[in-house]
């Protein structure tokens, strides 16, 4: 790609089924929806530092992607932006990012760890989602939400600490997380909802803070492993 070009565009190599490696110049300040998504050879990619927009499905189904490099102060990781990544095994998340969206890395199987910087606000709707081999997840105190399914079907995630800036668990957030076995809840918590920890089959214990008020249908259905659970007074 020639420095004479500041954006890529919708969808410009989206099905290049052949393309293995692309240099992006530093000229580059936008990259459009899909641009590269369903590359299915492409195996790394580096964002130059002048790129501060990476638009939604840019890379999705880039299936032996195994490298990112984000060197630009992205505020926001869009929308279905790493879906079905199967082959990436770690990603580093700018600090200038305040938003996780939707689906952002759902299918990313390979994915082990995560850490979340300490400015962002939200993790959208499944952003994790079947993330297989996701074992740790490091979360800041600063969040605010996190969305429906965030979490679901993490085979692999041990343990979470809900950060005290969460109010409410949505529907689904933990569910099919097979392998958790400790998770702290913050006396900021007023509502657990619907399978909320569907299926968390290795969970033994849960502690319910008083701050509770409501507790959804099925939230802790299929937990196969719960010897221990205090209901408080408020429920």
């Amino acid at each position: 790609i020639p420095s004479s070009i500041s954006s890529i565009e919708l969808g410009t190599f989206e099905f290049c089924h052949s393309l293995i490696s692309i240099e992006i110049p530093s000229s580059i300040t936008s990259i459009g929806s899909s641009a590269f998504s369903n590359c299915v050879a492409l195996k790394t990619i580096s964002i130059p530092s002048g790129c501060t927009n990476v638009e939604d499905h840019a890379f999705e189904n880039c299936i032996y992607l195994n490298s990112i490099e984000i060197k630009s102060n992205l505020t926001v990781i869009q929308n279905y932006l790493f879906n079905s990544c199967f082959s990436l095994t770690q990603i580093t998340i700018p600090p200038s990012v305040t938003s996780i969206g939707s689906f952002a890395f759902k299918k990313c199987t390979a994915l082990t760890q995560v850490e979340i910087p300490s400015q962002v606000k939200s993790i959208g709707i499944s952003a994790f989602e079947e993330c297989k081999s996701l074992v740790q997840v490091k979360i800041q105190s600063s969040i605010q939400l996190i969305g429906k399914s965030a979490f679901k079907n993490c085979s692999s995630l041990e343990n979470f600490s809900i950060p005290p800036s969460i109010t409410s668990i949505e529907e689904r957030t933990f569910e099919g997380c097979s392998s958790l076995k400790e998770i702290l809840i913050p006396s900021s918590i007023t509502t657990i909802n619907s399978f909320a920890f569907h299926d968390c089959s290795s969970l033994t214990q849960f502690v319910i803070p008083p701050s509770v008020t409501e507790i959804g249908p099925s939230a802790f259905y299929g937990c196969s492993s719960l010897t221990e659970i205090s209901i408080p007074s408020s429920i």
